[in-house]
């Protein structure tokens, strides 16, 4: 199944001392392994948006940090619902940024063409970790 997903989140962790809000879309294409049982590769973008920071000598604009996950995806069925989790790598989409380790475990309800997601996602790299908690829609094509 092809998967396209929307979601919003707000930013937790170290990310939350400069952003307010994430916003990310992805595609999937999932193959069925066994009934319950789907896996694949996806692919992403996620931003978190910068908040003006006050410095002490004023406000400071922040640029806002995007990111390319590239992942595998794999989801349990669970009757309507199901657990999820992305694993990869997220290539940074600002200059000299540096990508780091992606992951982002899932749980969700199928409504048919539409499932409701909700998500914690990651980005690890040397100590740092940029995350989210999200709620996003999934259309089944």
């Amino acid at each position: 199944d092809l998967k396209l997903g929307i979601n919003g989140g707000l930013p937790v962790g170290d990310a939350e001392d400069y952003s307010n809000f994430q916003l990310g879309a992805d595609v999937a294409y999932l193959f069925g392994v066994m009934n319950v049982l789907e896996v694949g590769p996806m692919l992403g973008y996620s931003r978190f948006f910068a908040e003006d920071i006050d410095t002490g000598f004023g406000e400071t604009d922040a640029d806002d940090i995007s990111f390319l996950p590239i992942a595998a995806s794999g989801r349990l069925g669970l009757g309507i619902a199901f657990v999820g989790l992305d694993l990869g790598y997220a290539v940074s989409l600002v200059d000299d940024g540096e990508g780091g380790f992606y992951y982002r475990p899932k749980i969700g309800v199928s409504l048919g063409l539409l499932n409701i997601i909700g998500s914690y996602q990651g980005i690890s790299n040397n100590g740092e970790n940029l995350s989210s908690v999200n709620v996003g829609l999934e259309f089944r094509l």
